[in-house]
């Protein structure tokens, strides 16, 4: 391979890097010059995050509430904004972790800033959102009990003791 195919096709390579202690690569251990993305696993690929907007009724909750009934599906709160979390893979990605169309990727895919990219860590919200009665006992504590009773289950009635 001469040296200009080498370089139109460096992104096809995949890094490694000195981890850390606890096994996790750091962006410190990356040399110099090169980028996150040769040593991730393709975080931002297995996922769409969506902007929703704040609800502030119980309508409007229990429309957000609609999406969390849905398999592969979260919505967090991050710096006052509300997204929906949808858990899918891009249907380009490789099995060894790179995309497919690199030269063709979408815009927002190439707009995608590595500085804010979750590669080291594992995201932390203002409020995350996995099941239904998590976002309902959030929304009474801001809105009060829900006139008519709640979205939940009733408990179920608890066994009799036996002698």
């Amino acid at each position: 391979m001469n040296s200009r195919n080498r370089q139109k096709n460096y992104w096809l390579t995949r890094r490694s890097a000195p981890v850390a202690g606890n096994g996790q690569l750091r962006r410190k251990d990356i040399p110099a010059g090169e980028t996150l993305c040769f040593y991730c696993p393709a975080k931002c690929c297995h996922y769409i995050a969506l902007t929703i907007d704040r609800p502030r009724t119980w309508e409007e909750f229990d429309t957000v509430r609609w999406f969390l009934l849905h398999e592969r599906t979260a919505v967090f709160v991050d710096n006052g904004q509300w997204y929906l979390l949808v858990f899918l893979t891009c249907t380009k990605l490789q099995p060894d972790g790179r995309c497919g169309i690199y030269p063709r990727r979408p815009k927002i895919c190439r707009d995608y800033d590595t500085d804010i990219c979750e590669f080291e860590e594992n995201a932390v919200y203002d409020q995350f959102f996995e099941l239904p009665e998590q976002l309902e006992e959030y929304a009474e504590a801001l809105l009060g009990p829900r006139e008519g009773g709640s979205l939940r289950s009733p408990r179920p009635e608890l066994l009799p003791v036996l002698p």
